[in-house]
């Protein structure tokens, strides 16, 4: 393959992953509909509760994921039926805008 093939998979290969390295979600947004969350989540995305998840750090993607399936009624057990009812109410930019947010959080709560 010539350099001209490499460079040519090159680009093709960092257009395809420009979605996963820039976020389009609005985390300042998301910080302002995450007041409800803090009542299990905690304030800064560390659960208040223990067995419930922290927020903080957590791979953006796997919390847009996790609460479209509790939207969608296709996560069960635990605590699923009250993130059912409170991911029903989220809009699809609500859910990207406060994955954005907990994802640049501090995973240790700093």
């Amino acid at each position: 393959m010539s350099l001209k093939h490499y460079t040519i998979a090159g680009l093709f290969a960092l257009g395809a992953m420009a979605p996963a390295l820039v976020s389009a979600a609005d985390a300042e947004a998301g910080k302002a509909k995450a007041a409800v969350c803090a009542a299990c989540h905690g304030k800064d995305g560390i659960a208040a509760i223990p067995g419930y998840p922290n927020l903080a750090g957590q791979n953006e993607q796997y919390l847009v994921s996790a609460l479209e399936a509790y939207k969608n009624k296709q996560r069960s057990g635990g605590q699923s039926a009250v993130m059912q009812g409170q991911a029903m109410g989220l809009s699809d930019e609500d859910i990207a805008n406060l994955a954005a947010y907990y994802a640049n959080l501090p995973a240790g709560g700093e």
